[in-house]
């Protein structure tokens, strides 16, 4: 499977990955488009949005990292296309957000995983660190931690 990843740099692609989290959080598990999409939904120095494209040339997942704090990046907004989730595409993603954290010089990424996610994220080193689940959105979510 070969895969490449965008950094988003342009209208055009931030669109792309609005598109896929449209589909996946609003479409497919009913979030509100309004609590979907939000200040961080720009083309900034202080976010950063990456795409996941398929051997087709296809936009297949989506991710985006913003500054939790000076050490941690948090990763939000990661979503795959319900016919793509068995490929590897969320992983292939999550290693390039991570990647990225590092490059910008980040010891920690922190992420809010939907509770039926939380055994995907723990495969690849994260640590559950909140007490119990919380609501967001309507679906109950986890916090999680790894050490870059």
């Amino acid at each position: 499977m070969a895969a490449e990843i965008i950094t988003v740099t342009t209208p055009e692609l931030l669109q792309q990955g609005l598109d896929i989290r449209k589909k996946v959080f609003v479409e497919e598990q009913n979030v509100p488009l309004d609590l979907e999409v939000d200040e961080f939904d720009t083309i900034s120095d202080d976010v950063h949005h990456l795409l996941v494209q398929d051997e087709n040339g296809d936009y297949v997942a989506t991710g985006r990292l913003i500054y939790y704090n000076n050490e941690t990046a948090k990763m939000q907004r990661i979503a795959v296309l319900k016919e793509h989730r068995q490929g590897g595409y969320g992983r292939i993603l999550l290693m390039a957000l991570e990647n990225r954290a590092r490059e910008l010089g980040l010891a920690y990424a922190l992420l809010d995983a939907q509770c039926q996610a939380e055994g995907f994220y723990a495969k690849l080193g994260y640590e559950t660190i909140s007490k119990e689940p919380f609501d967001d959105a309507g679906i109950p979510h986890v916090r999680m931690k790894k050490t870059l």
